[in-house]
């Protein structure tokens, strides 16, 4: 039986040819300008109402205040996101390349297998737009659930904490915040989007026997544009809030300042990239009402160790060294401080 060929190859093309751009595509002017431009609809609709200063507390402002605080991009926090964001632009080519060439194919490869191993050759069905839609529709939500499953973990193994503690160290938000991680993180959800790719690629490979490509809008993947700019937005101070039924469904920005909120009640909630499909099965939804106050960061008992750049690069090994030193003793490793 001659063996199928996925569309993964298409699909890998389009995203290593974002690796090769100096900017990410959430960071972009067009992106950026259409933050500002709802950051703006949202001080006109609301008087002035809707930004949160540096302790997460929605605040009245001016319009330039509104949108650029000074108390926010001058703050300590937003130099540290300055310094890893560098990081991880020089690192990202590399992990990201070397798991998509070799993860992806490779997940593709083995799902065309297995469905042909099962059932045979697919059906060869005829790609239209509505079926590259759902193909797309399908990697959102596989990426989705990985991206979920990998920061569900993150938050509930101490050792994975350690890790992801210094996305959560931020004490403000700015959209540099979205690559305020550690070096050893990115390669970690670099692998889940390879699965995914890979899944969703040798599922609808087999179906099409490798016929069908990803909707684009703009040249661009159709969920890629919904995913990038929700990436800016809910790392960024103004809250943006959906319908409540819709948030029921997709992921607010607002709902991410939930997110990195260092308050108990809302500690390891919407923990999902886009939807909230996930967090609403699983039971870590958290919807918040209008204005609700999120202090963002690590909280009062342990953010002076994660204050400086250095700091947060060497703060998982000395984590790390502190639970296997607990660990020898006998003692119990805390999670969350």
């Amino acid at each position: 039986m001659e063996h199928t060929i996925g569309p993964i190859n298409e699909l890998l093309s389009a995203v290593m040819a974002t690796l090769g751009e100096h900017m990410p595509r959430d960071l972009t002017w067009p992106m950026l300008l259409m933050m500002l431009a709802i950051a703006t609809a949202i001080w006109l609709f609301r008087d002035g109402w809707g930004a949160k200063d540096a302790n997460g507390r929605v605040k009245h402002q001016s319009l330039i205040p509104f949108l650029l605080p000074k108390e926010i991009y001058t703050h300590t926090s937003a130099k540290v996101d300055v310094g890893l964001y560098f990081v991880e632009r020089c690192l990202h080519p590399l992990w990201a390349t070397t798991f998509l060439v070799s993860v992806a194919p490779a997940t593709e490869s083995s799902v065309i297998s297995t469905l042909e191993a099962l059932w045979g050759s697919g059906p060869t069905l005829t790609s239209h737009w509505g079926w590259m839609l759902l193909y797309s529709l399908v990697t959102l939500l596989v990426y989705d659930f990985l991206f979920y499953a990998i920061h569900y973990c993150e938050h509930k193994v101490p050792a994975l904490w350690a890790i992801h503690k210094i996305h959560h160290s931020a004490e403000v938000l700015t959209p540099l915040t979205r690559y305020r991680e550690h070096l050893i993180e990115g390669p970690i959800y670099a692998i889940g989007a390879a699965l995914a790719y890979g899944f969703s690629g040798g599922l609808f490979g087999w179906l099409f026997a490798g016929s069908i490509v990803p909707a684009t809008l703009f040249n661009l993947g159709f969920f890629a544009v919904l995913f990038g700019f929700n990436g800016a937005f809910r790392h960024y101070h103004v809250a943006f809030h959906y319908p409540r039924g819709l948030s029921r469904w997709l992921q607010s920005p607002v709902m991410h300042h939930i997110h990195h909120s260092y308050l108990e009640k809302h500690h390891d909630t919407n923990l999902a990239a886009v939807t909230s499909l996930w967090d609403r099965l699983f039971g870590t939804l958290y919807i918040p009402e209008k204005d609700e106050c999120t202090p963002w960061g690590l909280g009062p008992a342990t953010q002076n160790q994660y204050r400086s750049l250095t700091q947060n690069i060497t703060g998982p090994f000395r984590d790390w060294a502190l639970m296997l030193k607990a660990r020898s003793k006998g003692d119990q490793v805390i999670h969350h401080e």
